[in-house]
């Protein structure tokens, strides 16, 4: 199928002669209503049709879509940036943790996630540390952004990166029929049979009347940044001694060197108060988030002058932890996460510590699958203790089932990211990639199984998608 803009329809008319009236046999067109729209969308050119469509190519997206499209369904992914990976590569974040639980005896993640390091290993561009909880894997964001690239491409994905999603399109029954979508060639309908929601803020859920929730103490965001010549020990103790005198919140520091070059990756910002939903708080956050960076500049050109400090690189996009999140089918609860509950449709695993970074006070709390909890504030002493007794036996990892991520309303749109319907402290450890690119690969399995049988993706059955994963490369407990 011609894919063509309105502008390319308009153009090619005028030059043909052709009247206004003939304009549909040139190209699809098509009418459609939103629910959150004043009036119908008519006239709109259709610039695909597919089977699956993605709207959002972080990781979480293109993992969806891979695996849909290896299964055989004809798949489009819509990302408004410039290439995909999102927070792994817009917002510079080269961490993923570890595939292994706790006691890092087994193996509880594997897939696409593993697959794409060891497709970056041949590069150089992925160093791992088997035996760290937090810092399994640590990449070259950037070449991570080419691999992306390839595995799309490879996959047969129609892919449109610079295209923003506008509105949802629904017929006359107000079933979901398609997207419209803005870009360089002006404004369209990618028109499919299935869903998937992976734009973090749950855009498509939203703008479709789906209930949601935002909780009132968001996960604060963070800008990274890059840096040359960085001395980590150095800059704690200047910004323990000096960081008010620059405005720079009291949080949480880490970061990580890139594999193969002399950057260094810093998570040292933290933005209190704005909620990235919204336009006004998403522009005041990007903008706080880079004078932090300068800050952190001008406070070691004061007390560090010898050294020799640059700044390579700002992320695209702020590093955002938590927005809204879809009522699914299921919420998952904090005791899940906290005693590992095992779920029969499980389609996730994680080990990742829950660690829940405040908005009222500076700092993070952990909570152990062990039972050990620890506040830690950058400069003070941890504090330690129990959120609950000692055993004998605790569990090494928790699970996510497939109802989280399947909205109640709408037969073919499934959700995947950081909008899972989880409770405040089991979405504190979920949230990570490692788990978030499960959910990616869940939801792409789960849709093309719906689409096979041209069922609701909350017909399909739990067996068949953890069978289905499992063949396809994923570990399924």
């Amino acid at each position: 199928m011609n894919n063509y803009s309105r502008r390319r329809f308009i153009n090619r008319m005028i030059k043909g002669g052709i009247g206004i009236g003939a304009m549909s046999s040139i190209a699809p067109v098509a009418s459609c209503s939103s629910p959150q729209s004043t009036g119908s969308q008519n006239g709109l050119p259709v610039i695909s049709e597919v089977d699956i469509c993605v709207l959002g190519g972080s990781c979480t997206g293109v993992f969806a879509a891979v695996r849909a499209s290896r299964l055989g369904a004809k798949v489009a992914i819509v990302e408004k940036q410039n290439g995909f990976g999102g927070v792994a590569t817009g917002s510079l974040v080269n961490i993923w943790h570890s595939v292994y639980d706790t006691e890092h005896k087994q193996q509880i993640i594997a897939g696409l996630t593993v697959e794409t390091m060891e497709r970056l290993k041949k590069r150089n561009a992925v160093a791992i540390n088997e035996k760290s909880p937090s810092t399994y894997f640590r990449f070259n964001s950037q070449e991570l952004k080419i691999e992306l690239d390839e595995l799309v491409v490879e996959n047969h994905i129609v892919p449109y990166l610079h295209t923003l999603f506008s509105e949802p399109c629904t017929d006359e029954d107000g079933n979901l029929t398609g997207v419209i979508v803005d870009n360089k060639s002006g404004r369209g309908i990618i028109k499919a049979k299935y869903f998937i929601d992976a734009t973090g803020d749950s855009d498509l859920c939203t703008r479709l009347g789906l209930e949601t929730y935002t909780r009132e103490m968001l996960q604060p965001p963070t800008t990274c940044a890059h840096f040359e010549n960085w001395n980590g020990k150095e800059f704690n103790a200047i910004l323990k001694e000096h960081g008010a005198e620059f405005n720079i919140p009291d949080g949480f520091v880490w970061g990580a060197m890139l594999p193969s070059t002399d950057t260094y990756m810093l998570a040292g910002t933290r933005i209190y108060g704005r909620d990235c939903t919204l336009a006004d708080d998403l522009t005041l956050a990007e903008i706080e988030g880079r004078r932090q960076i300068r800050a952190i500049m001008d406070m070691m050109r004061k007390y560090s002058p010898q050294t020799n400090l640059g700044l390579t690189a700002l992320p695209a996009y702020i590093g955002i932890r938590e927005t809204r999140h879809v009522k699914c089918l299921y919420q998952v609860s904090d005791d899940d996460a906290r005693y590992g509950k095992r779920f029969d449709d499980a389609i996730a695993n994680g080990s990742y510590r829950l660690d829940l970074h405040h908005q009222d006070k500076p700092g993070l709390t952990f909570w152990y699958l062990d039972g050990v909890e620890i506040y830690a504030r950058p400069g003070y002493p941890d504090k330690v203790g129990r959120w609950r007794p000692e055993t004998p036996v605790n569990p090494t990892f928790y699970q996510v089932p497939l109802r989280s991520i399947i909205p109640p309303k709408y037969s073919n749109l499934m959700v995947a990211g950081r909008m899972l319907d989880a409770s405040i402290v089991a979405f504190s450890g979920i949230r990570v990639m490692v788990n978030m690119n499960q959910l990616g690969e869940a939801a792409g399995v789960t849709s093309y199984l719906a689409l096979d049988k041209n069922i609701p993706v909350g017909q399909v059955d739990y067996k068949e998608v953890r069978e289905t994963l499992r063949n396809g490369g994923s570990i399924v407990l």
